[in-house]
C-alpha cells in the first residue's frame, strides 16, 4: 500500500529541511514523497536540490496558490493513499505512517486523521496547543470542529469521485474538502488517537486577526455549499471554547512526549 506525502512550499528556507528530514525518518517504506514549490526565489530550491535523492518528484514553478499547489501535487501522486505535510511542519516520530498505514489494512476505510500539537516555530519541543480530535459524526462541523488537515489521509480513489480542493474559497479550502468528504458523502473514516503532526504557530490561516475572520467567513460559507445548517453564534462560541481547550490541554501533550522517539530536528 503506497502511501504519497506531498508538500507546497513557497519561500520556505528556514524550515523545508526539516519537514523533508521527518518524511525520510520514517520507518514506513511503501512511500512516495512530493514537493510542489511555488517558484521561491529565497534558497528553498536549492534545499529540495541538495535533497533530491529524498524526493521521489518535485516541481518549483508558479502557481495560484496553496490549495491550486496542492491539486497539482495530487495530479502528480500515485499512491494508494494520499496525505499532506506543510513545508514548516514534522511528524511527530517516526512511526507517523506506520500507523497510517495500519488503519487503511481495513479495505472499508476511506480516510484516517489523528491529533495534532502546535509548537513554537523556533523549538520543536515545546508545546503551545493540542488540538485532540476524536470520531467523526454527524453535527461535528455545525461546532467548528475540523479534523487537523496535516493528519488527514485518504484514498486516492476519494479524490478522482469526490473531487479536489475547491478554488473558489480563498482560504479555509481544506476545511470545505474535509466537510465534503466527511458530512456531504459520509465516506468511511477512522480516527487515530495519537499525535501524528507538530505544526509551528504562526500559518498563514492565523496569522492575524483579519485571516482568522475571513477563513471563518469561507468556513460558514463552505458549510452552506455543502449542506450543512450552521448556526453563526453558536459555531463560534463553540470553537471559541474549543482553542481556549487546546490550549489548557498543552500539559497532556507534553506528557504523551515523554513516552514518544523523535528524530533530531
Amino acid at each position: 500500500m503506497k502511501i504519497s506525502i506531498i508538500t507546497v512550499c513557497f519561500n520556505s528556507v528556514e524550515t523545508l529541511a526539516n519537514t523533508i528530514e521527518s518524511v525520510a525518518s520514517q520507518m514506513y517504506q511503501d512511500t512516495e514523497y512530493l514537493i510542489v514549490d511555488g517558484g521561491s526565489e529565497d534558497g528553498s530550491v536549492e534545499i529540495i536540490r541538495s535533497n533530491e535523492a529524498k524526493l521521489d518528484r518535485w516541481v518549483s514553478e508558479p502557481d495560484d496558490g496553496i490549495y491550486d499547489a496542492m491539486n497539482k501535487g495530487l495530479s502528480m501522486s500515485t499512491g494508494d493513499i494520499v496525505g499532506f505535510i506543510n513545508s514548516d511542519d514534522v511528524y511527530a516520530d517516526s512511526n507517523a505512517l506506520g500507523q497510517v498505514a495500519e488503519v487503511f489494512v481495513d479495505p472499508s476505510v476511506d480516510a484516517c486523521y489523528a491529533d495534532l500539537v502546535y509548537v513554537k516555530r523556533d523549538n520543536l519541543q515545546e508545546v503551545v496547543r493540542y488540538c485532540k480530535s476524536c470520531e467523526y459524526q454527524d453535527g461535528l462541523f455545525e461546532k467548528g470542529w475540523c479534523p487537523p488537515h496535516p493528519t488527514f489521509f485518504v484514498k486516492k480513489d476519494i479524490f478522482e469521485k469526490m473531487g479536489n480542493f475547491e478554488l473558489s474559497y480563498s482560504m479555509g479550502n481544506d476545511v470545505e474538502l474535509m466537510m465534503r468528504f466527511l458530512a456531504r458523502y459520509k465516506i468511511e473514516s477512522r480516527y487515530i488517537p495519537k499525535i501524528l503532526v507538530k505544526m509551528r504557530m504562526g500559518g498563514e490561516s492565523n496569522r492575524s486577526l483579519v485571516n482568522v475572520v475571513k477563513q471563518n467567513v469561507e468556513i460558514l460559507r463552505a458549510g452552506k455549499s455543502n449542506g450543512i445548517k450552521i448556526s453563526v453564534p453558536f459555531f463560534l462560541m463553540t470553537k471559541i471554547i474549543s482553542r481556549v481547550a487546546q490550549y489548557q490541554a498543552k500539559r497532556k501533550a507534553i506528557e504523551r512526549f515523554k513516552s514518544m522517539s523523535f528524530p533530531r530536528q
